[in-house]
């Protein structure tokens, strides 16, 4: 049965492993419906927040063609319950509106919050689910709404600690061997490849 899983990759930082990430669930007739990519605290790692509606059996599979990528340190499929996540979305609303106390009443319920105001608009910003976003994208209509954007998913992983402690000691690793290569003139020694 389909379901909207959240994906998350760490990955290291180059040119083009976005198409080479998205085109494994492209074969897969897999639809993205968002994609958020931003660094880690870890310097050179990347994390990409994807969420898709699939079948976990297929996303199992997706995940193993996407650890094969030389630039993949992990990925991993996240049930709705194991990730703490938000959107984003701006409302641009005509000016007009502001003169109807009505929709300041509208804004503090909601939890939004004006950006801007000039004077042919206004934008509203709010967080929140995707569900919360829409159903406020319906309430603004009727009071001139021009325009709405909403962003991809961020999440953070509620288990995820652990693995980020792996990334800090490969960091640390990496660091290590740049400071030998250095100090023996570019002939790097022998160090062992730790895993999870």
């Amino acid at each position: 049965m389909q379901k909207e899983y959240t994906i998350t990759v760490y990955t290291e930082d180059r040119i083009g492993i976005t198409n080479r990430i998205t085109v494994i669930f492209t074969r897969r007739r897999i639809n993205i419906t968002s994609l958020t990519t931003a660094p880690t605290e870890i310097e050179g790692v990347y994390k990409f927040i994807i969420t898709v509606l699939a079948e976990r059996s297929l996303l199992d599979k997706v995940i193993g063609q996407i650890e094969r990528l030389v630039e993949i340190h992990r990925a991993f499929v996240h049930e709705e319950d194991e990730v703490v996540y938000q959107e984003l979305a701006l409302y641009k609303i005509s000016t007009k509106a502001l003169k109807n106390g009505s929709i300041e009443k509208l804004i503090r319920e909601n939890a939004a919050r004006i950006l801007t105001i000039t004077d042919e608009y206004f934008v509203l910003e709010k967080t929140g689910h995707q569900e919360e976003l829409i159903a406020l994208q319906a309430e603004l209509a009727p009071y001139g709404l021009i325009e709405y954007t909403k962003s991809g998913r961020v999440a953070i992983v509620k288990w995820s600690r652990r693995f980020h402690d792996h990334l800090k000691d490969l960091s640390e690793q990496e660091a290590d061997d740049l400071a030998e290569v250095d100090y023996t003139h570019g002939q790097p020694g022998s160090h062992q490849e730790e895993s999870i």
